[in-house]
């Protein structure tokens, strides 16, 4: 085992023998570092002012990713490199172009949000040449401003491009250089750090991986801590020991198997998002309001299902997709692995069917058949950057005559766990997909669900909500006219 983390912090290397497991990047770099540039407003990943770049090695490649430092852990840092808006000034002291529009487009006012958007438009501006509006919003909807307004920002994110091309970004040119230096800090060792708040380990192989787990049964796994983060920041919770995913690499791939989809459980909402796109707009629109882009670039497939939230939005997709679950532990003479459905993996709030020693590995998500309709919708209280109040996701095949072979219905929101709506299910089976059959549907939902009262929703509301979603998938797949999305989104997508 390796006993030192090892980072680029901007060009310098930082290696540190001992780490608590939980620190922060953010008191890290405020407390320790005294690089004060990156702000701290929320402390849960919500408000975008601690927004940092980091650059991760992705199948060889270089990939930069906007992060919220505030639930970032620092030993997850291992074998990256750390830009702070610190590192954006040029070598004369000059500001860096996306600076230099945010100056030219009156982009700030009181300034302490200014950071976290600078960082953003950065690794949309080192991502992607020339970004659509729609896409600067996106990249900016984890950022939260209080006075100046969105529009200076966004003019600033259509700006940076003209005030120097991308070709000439020192981050860019050194691009190849950086990836050296982590390809050579990248190794196959697994990183086990100590620390005063307890032990942290990172390995680097499944293999390794399944070791640990056996060894520390009592251990917090992480993959994106972008909830677990908030148990250290919130709740004030010590974890020991912390076992992160984040350096197997055979646990981020995303394979085409013919007749499904086979996702690592560390791949992150971004890249899950793209694949699943290709399968339905609708989950294309669902992921895309997952958090902010710093949650979507941290957060991953197999962290959204172990996590087990009642609330989490990918796992009613995934149920009403018939997914399946991979689960691996260590036997005594190599891996094991079981392979369940995943909405049998829910039992109840928080309890799943997880053996002793056994992680998420992967998710087997089927292609739609051309005979299946399928539909995503959450409903929250802000459209973006907010958890579901209900979350329903529904695919139905359709037989003969146009009759309903199958059907399945899951919701979020609903329930302690993620499920399916079995007398609703039932109320469709052999019907005419029309308004009589949903009518039935929707009145057969207080047999499946009796939900809570709590802050995002009234118990009456969320079923008043299960319903509606039931009519709007009718609607958008008998009534193609008819306007049912906020802003027209999968149009704009151009999935028409």
């Amino acid at each position: 085992m390796r006993e030192s983390l090892r980072f680029l912090l901007g060009d310098r290397l930082v290696e540190i023998d001992r780490c608590d497991p939980t620190l922060t990047v953010l008191d890290w770099l405020r407390l320790d570092q005294r690089m004060t540039g990156t702000k701290e407003g929320c402390a849960e990943g919500d408000c975008g002012a601690c927004t940092i770049v980091v650059g991760r090695l992705d199948r060889g490649n270089l990939r930069y990713e906007a992060i919220n430092a505030c639930i970032r852990f620092l030993p997850t840092l291992d074998g990256c490199q750390l830009l702070t808006v610190e590192h954006l000034k040029g070598a004369d002291g000059s500001l860096h172009p996306v600076q230099q529009a945010m100056v030219e487009c009156h982009g700030a006012q009181c300034g302490f949000c200014t950071p976290g958007f600078v960082m953003s438009l950065l690794a949309l501006r080192l991502n992607e040449a020339e970004p659509s509006v729609g896409r600067i919003e996106d990249a900016l909807a984890g950022n939260l401003c209080r006075c100046t307004g969105y529009e200076p920002i966004i003019a600033a994110g259509r700006r940076m491009d003209a005030i120097a091309p991308r070709e000439a970004d020192p981050f860019l040119r050194e691009r190849e250089a950086v990836a050296a230096r982590l390809a050579a800090l990248n190794d196959t060792e697994t990183l086990a750090l100590q620390g005063e708040g307890g032990r942290f380990y990172a390995p680097a192989t499944t293999e390794a991986l399944a070791g640990l787990v056996a060894a520390h049964p009592q251990a917090t796994l992480v993959a994106g801590a972008t909830d677990v983060g908030l148990w250290v920041t919130k709740a004030m919770k010590r974890l020991d020991p912390v076992i992160y995913l984040g350096r197997i690499e055979a646990l981020r791939t995303i394979s085409d198997d013919g007749d499904h989809l086979r996702v690592g459980a560390m791949a992150c909402h971004i890249d899950v998002r793209n694949a699943l796109a290709a399968l339905s707009p609708q989950l294309d629109e669902l992921m895309r309001r997952f958090g902010g882009e710093q949650v979507r670039n941290a957060g991953t497939i197999g962290g959204n299902i172990a996590n087990g939230s009642p609330i989490g939005d990918l796992p009613p997709a995934l149920i009403a997709l018939d997914a399946t679950l991979v689960l691996a532990r260590r036997s005594e003479t190599a891996i094991e692995r079981r392979s369940i459905p995943l909405e049998s993996f829910f039992i109840e709030y928080r309890k799943q069917d997880r053996r002793h020693g056994e992680f998420v590995e992967a998710v087997l998500v089927p292609k739609l058949a051309g005979s299946m309709l399928f539909h995503a919708s959450k409903v929250s209280k802000r459209f973006d950057e907010d958890i579901s109040a209900v979350c329903g996701a529904f695919r139905l095949t359709l037989g003969s005559e146009g009759r309903i072979s199958e059907a399945r219905l899951a919701y979020g929101g609903m329930a302690g766990i993620p499920k399916r709506a079995a007398a609703a299910e039932a109320a469709l089976v052999g019907q005419i997909w029309n308004e009589t059959a949903v009518t039935a549907a929707i009145a057969a939902l207080p047999q499946d669900f009796t939900p809570l009262d709590d802050m995002r929703a009234s118990a009456h509301y969320r079923l008043k909500i299960a319903g509606n979603l039931l009519r709007r998938f009718l609607i958008e797949t008998t009534q193609g006219a008819t306007e049912t999305r906020v802003a027209g989104l999968l149009a704009e997508a151009g999935h028409g």
